[in-house]
């Protein structure tokens, strides 16, 4: 009897892959609805897609940034809108959503390694974004930056196809992938210089139509936006240039400031996705990953010649790195979601060229292997208890939606950091929004202050009458007739003071 090949219909990588998926998934998707961040920004921005969904209110303007006062394109409301509809407004839909990106972007890993270096880098490279605690908590959530690291890669895969591979149709894809990415956060325009000198590669030897198609493609994907720009006399691009000029004459340039800066950016990349433990550590591992791709550039230049792809990713990273570091600004881990693949990728390439020499070498690197998987692990969220917020937000609306008794209201929340929005979203799909005060300017009738008005309170110490906050200050002289505690805050129900 002819006995069966299994390796003639699986291959090892390809079976090692489909389990680091599985495993991936189960860390993204477990307890999802428990474990997804829902306060004020997240409730803003289901209420403005189920607005569009709904009330077929659409928007040219996305989020507002959190330092500036910009906002962004409205693409990422876009991409929400389909998964909010399939999930019956259901806040955990854009949530599996930007899973499912964060996922795409661990194939997206797998495909370029396997295409460009090897299999094996692939499956190290993946492993270990699948593992990681950080790229695992955005990778869950519904935000705008969350999507940014897939965007990032799908442009470097174009730019692979259109420098290595000589196809040139990618850079049309490249062009599109832009005009979404930048949309996501502002930080991601650092990608332009990254296209820039990767096309300096081959000194911009391309037939001129891939150029004029690639701009095209970037204005379809970006024209939400550059329509309200354009019939607002780029009102947020003048912001931008107004918030980085003003970033600049605070701090001041200092060569020195700069030069620390990316070296913290530097260091913080590999310790924040991939050592978790400390920074010390991580440095240690960071310049031994350097090393080995240093050593692979070399290796790679020596027997071929051309740009290679390992010029690629050297670009965007010390690209990525550079930019980010001439901001004095605070610099978020959110804001180095364009790099997020960089360290897996070069912890791949390391491995795969310190492997295969003396047997104590390839000890040695397995127990270092072994001891990142054992941090990424132990640091693991999934270890956290879940924050339940979708759930303890709905228990207080569904409160405050009793307490009104289908009669007008007036809402306010007391929070030391968060915004009402997300609470107004349970109450606006429920059919009883509040009703907003409106300036006595414009309302000196003040027709839109109820008979009572509802604060949910989030703080320990909770003193609702003469809140200075506008939505309780607006109601005027009022007195407590109700107070009680609803799941993780305090709920009071007020009416005008009339004695």
């Amino acid at each position: 009897m002819k006995k069966l090949n299994l390796n003639k219909y699986f291959k090892l990588p390809a079976v090692l892959f489909f389990l680091i998926l599985l495993l991936a998934s189960f860390m993204r998707f477990y307890r999802i609805r428990e474990y997804i961040l829902f306060l004020g920004d997240e409730g803003r921005d289901v209420l403005i897609v189920k607005r569009m969904i709904v009330d077929h209110i659409f928007t040219l303007l996305g989020p507002i940034t959190s330092v500036g006062s910009m906002y962004m394109g409205p693409v990422y409301y876009y991409i929400m809108a389909p998964f909010l509809w399939a999930w019956r407004l259901d806040p955990v839909g854009p949530s599996i959503m930007v899973a499912l990106f964060s996922l795409a972007t661990i194939c997206l890993i797998y495909r370029l390694c396997s295409k460009f270096f090897s299999p094996y880098v692939g499956i190290i490279a993946s492993f270990f974004y699948a593992i990681s605690p950080l790229t695992i908590i955005y990778g869950r959530s519904s935000w705008n930056p969350n999507i940014v690291p897939f965007f990032s890669l799908l442009i470097i895969y174009c730019l692979m196809k259109v420098v290595i591979q000589n196809k040139h149709r990618w850079l049309i894809v490249a062009g599109f992938t832009l005009g979404i990415l930048i949309q996501l956060h502002y930080v991601t325009l650092l990608m332009i210089p990254v296209i820039i000198f990767c096309l300096a590669l081959i000194k911009f030897r391309l037939n001129l139509k891939y150029f004029i198609f690639s701009f095209l493609a970037f204005i379809l994907s970006y024209s939400p936006f550059l329509l309200f720009e354009i019939r607002h006399r780029l009102v947020n691009t003048k912001a931008v240039l107004r918030f980085i000029g003003q970033q600049n004459h605070e701090a001041g340039f200092s060569l020195v400031k700069i030069i620390s800066s990316i070296q913290d950016i530097l260091i913080r990349v590999f310790w924040r996705l991939i050592v978790i433990e400390n920074a010390e550590l991580a440095k240690l591992i960071t310049l031994g990953i350097i090393i080995g791709v240093c050593l692979y550039w070399i290796k790679s230049h020596r027997y071929k010649p051309g740009p290679q792809p390992i010029d690629i990713l050297l670009i965007w990273f010390i690209t990525a790195v550079s930019f980010i570091g001439i901001y004095q600004g605070v610099v978020y881990d959110y804001y180095l979601g364009s790099l997020f693949p960089v360290p897996f990728f070069f912890l791949g390439i390391a491995v795969a060229t310190y492997w295969g020499g003396k047997n104590l070498y390839n000890i040695s690197l397995l127990l270092v292997l072994a001891i990142l998987v054992f941090y990424n692990i132990k640091h693991s969220p999934l270890a956290i208890e879940p924050n339940n917020l979708i759930r303890n937000t709905q228990e207080i609306s569904r409160s405050v939606f009793d307490l009104a008794g289908n009669k007008p209201y007036n809402f306010a929340l007391i929070a030391g950091k968060n915004s009402d929005h997300a609470y107004r979203y349970f109450l606006e799909i429920w059919g009883e929004p509040p009703v907003e005060i409106a300036n006595p300017v414009v309302d000196p009738m003040r027709k839109t202050v109820t008979s009572q008005l509802l604060v949910v309170c989030e703080e320990k110490i909770c003193q609702p009458l003469g809140h200075p906050l506008w939505q309780i200050a607006g109601f005027g002289r009022a007195e407590i007739i109700g107070e009680w505690q609803v799941s993780t805050a305090k709920v009071f129900k007020l009416i005008p003071y009339d004695r």
